[in-house]
């Protein structure tokens, strides 16, 4: 029994959920089809999907078509989970990219078709809702040609599209036109095809050519397109004989080391942790010890997805995916035994622009709502949850707005903790304009701890990250009281002098000292005459801040990359609100009766510019937009609150904490 790691990707509306509803349906493993619209399918679970018809967490159901098993994975269909889809992605074998024969290629459908082909996963196209008014499944087509990929054949052919009667009769070995247009495209990306063909017309009959299609089709060189409807059923059956004929089923030796990788994390009844892994090698089995990430890790239970139910089993081999219990300390991205070499896997995701503080509607509700918050970021880490006592604020970071009505509908359903948000902000970042010093010395006031600390920043490339190095003699000091200042230096990073994260920074300790542990002449230790970690732990903060007001930072805002078409009766509209906006275009290039713009636009306003766009296109823009990277902020510099209490007023501080330290 072969096993295909499947999703179904598409823009939001497109049908994806219902796609998902009508195979589960056609193959049997339910007896009534799950709608959208009523609420009841399969796949969406949380209340928000069901309730907004929208895919926001992965859901995994099974199938069995013949001798392939087919592991679905519907993935969400909004851009603010765009993360979330690409997690997905890195396990799998194949995809399928739902277009609306109606509303046809949208930006979301580019994005999900750049990032197939950049990961080269197998894919096949379905333009969905032929039945529908308005369906144009030919027009459809050459819109996926032009704007997604041109490798792209169509599998069959609509007859009365735009009405309830829509049918979709494939192509056979009898459709000379078909049979000609499918060998131009296949022989144009294998030489020994287009030999045969030179050398003898007759020496490729279509079963060859449909091996040599399934043959691409798995290498990602080819896209083949079906068409029907999820509602009606139509060309559904011929979808699953594309599914299963030309997508490749995954592959993994049983035997070897286990390798695979937790690509999802949710809670079950009694509030353990489930990991979602993807086997690629190996085979697990209850009561293996496993690392896992950075730990040990006892699965105790292992429960995999057959024919619609969840059944528990003793083992899971190479290739499946599977639910494992005992994962305690896993984490979404970790790897299972072995890491896997698997393109995706090691994707760096864009970080999330926005950010927002929530605020529980009682205050009492404070240490629930973050311990909730806490089990969502196990299963979305990029919401980045950070606490501030001394404001107590629980900040959240997030691609869009949707991101907040999931995270209140969650708290309230799943937690029933109410909660509401503050505004949305962008979040910025610092970078060092300079290099700069600063060192306290042990016994030398005010500084009232124990401790010697020099540090020297400078620095360094953008998505270098902080490294930090020893200027001074390892053996100057105990291990523990190094560790403790390069932890509090990444800590104390978080949050530069205007109060951003410094993402990028070289930080060399530069001079060091401590007083060895000491005790009275009755024998008993001292802990005011000998130093400690804590004593580094805070001094190390006042040193570094030091450092950074001698070397300076300058906020840097988050960029985003737009490519923007319109009519071109509108363009002399757009470009003045563009500038308005601060959007900077870079290139107009004018295609028929449209143009393409080009440029970048600062990520807190490209909500506003998704607002205004369908006034000023006349509901005919189509908009792209995608993180690029910081630049520095033009005009006054945001300034964020710090968490804790203010370096820079180093002096007044360390005189104030003096005070407090008693005998010393």
């Amino acid at each position: 029994m072969k096993t295909l790691n499947l999703s179904i990707l598409a823009h939001v509306d497109a049908g994806k959920t219902s796609l998902t509803e009508r195979l589960l349906h056609t193959v049997g493993v339910t007896d009534e089809l799950g709608s959208v619209d009523a609420g009841s399918t399969r796949t969406d679970s949380l209340a928000l999907e069901r309730q907004r018809g929208i895919t926001i967490r992965s859901a995994v159901v099974s199938f069995v078509v013949d001798d392939v098993t087919v592991n679905l994975i519907d993935t969400p269909g909004h851009p603010d989970f765009i993360a979330e889809v690409e997690r997905v992605l890195g396990v799998l074998d194949g995809a399928v990219l739902v277009i609306s024969a109606v509303e046809g290629v949208q930006p979301q459908s580019r994005v999900l078709m750049r990032t197939l082909r950049r990961l080269r996963i197998p894919t096949l196209i379905f333009l969905n809702k032929v039945d529908r008014a308005g369906a144009d499944p030919e027009r459809v087509l050459r819109d996926v040609a032009e704007k997604l990929s041109p490798a792209v054949v169509a599998m069959g052919a609509v007859r009365a599209p735009d009405t309830r009667d829509a049918v979709c009769t494939p192509y056979g070995r009898g459709d000379t036109t078909f049979t000609d247009r499918l060998l131009d495209l296949l022989a144009g990306r294998d030489d020994a095809l287009l030999a045969a063909w030179v050398a003898d017309e007759s020496a490729l009959p279509y079963p060859r050519l449909r091996r040599a299609l399934a043959a691409q089709t798995a290498r990602a060189l080819v896209q083949p397109v079906f068409a029907g409807s999820a509602i009606t059923g139509a060309g559904v059956h011929e979808l699953i004989g594309g599914i299963t004929g030309l997508l490749p089923a995954g592959r993994g030796d049983a035997d070897a080391p286990v390798s695979g990788t937790v690509f999802a994390i949710e809670r079950g009844p009694a509030g353990e942790k489930i990991a979602l892994v993807r086997l690629f090698a190996g085979t697990i089995r209850v009561r293996d010890r496993l690392p896992v990430g950075a730990h040990l890790a006892l699965v105790t239970a292992v429960r995999v997805v057959a024919n619609g139910t969840d059944v528990a089993v003793p083992s899971v081999g190479a290739g499946h995916i599977a639910r494992l219990w005992g994962l305690s300390d896993a984490r979404i991205g970790d790897p299972v035994g072995v890491p896997p070499r698997r393109a995706g896997l090691d994707r760096q995701f864009a970080p999330p622009t926005l950010e927002t503080v929530v605020v529980p509607t009682r205050a009492a509700d404070r240490a629930a709502v973050h311990a909730a918050l806490s089990q969502l970021a196990e299963q979305e880490p990029l919401i980045n949850l950070r606490q501030d006592d001394r404001q107590q604020q629980l900040t959240v970071s997030l691609y869009g707005e949707v991101q907040k009505e999931v995270i209140e509908a969650t708290l309230a359903d799943d937690f029933g903790l109410a909660v509401g948000f503050e505004e949305t902000t962008t979040v910025c970042v610092e970078r060092l304009a300079g290099t700069g010093a600063a060192v306290e010395l042990i016994g030398v006031p005010p500084n009232p701890f124990l401790a010697t600390v020099g540090l020297r920043v400078a620095p360094a490339p953008a998505g270098a990250g902080v490294r930090f190095r020893l200027g001074v003699e390892l053996g100057s000091m105990p291990p523990a009281f190094f560790a403790a200042v390069e932890e509090t230096v990444h800590r104390t990073l978080r949050q530069g002098p205007h109060g951003w994260q410094i993402p990028d920074c070289e930080v060399t300790m530069t001079h060091s000292g401590y007083w060895a542990r000491q005790s009275h002449s009755h024998g008993t230790f001292d802990k005011s005459m000998s130093s400690t970690a804590g004593d580094f732990r805070n001094l190390t903060p006042l040193v570094l801040m030091a450092a950074l007001t001698e070397a300076g930072t300058r906020v840097h805002e988050p960029v985003h990359r737009f490519r923007l078409e319109a009519p071109a009766d509108v363009l002399g509209a757009l470009l003045p609100a563009l500038a308005r906006l601060d959007a900077v275009p870079v290139s107009t290039t004018a295609h028929g009766g449209s143009y393409l713009v080009r440029g970048e636009v600062p990520a807190g306003r490209v909500h506003a510019l998704k607002r205004r766009l369908p006034g000023l296109a006349h509901g005919e823009g189509v908009l792209e937009t995608e993180f690029d990277r910081y630049r520095p902020v033009r005009g006054r510099a945001p300034v964020r609150p710090r968490w804790d209490h203010n370096p820079l007023d180093r002096k007044e501080y360390l005189l104030a904490v003096a005070r407090r330290v008693t005998g010393r």
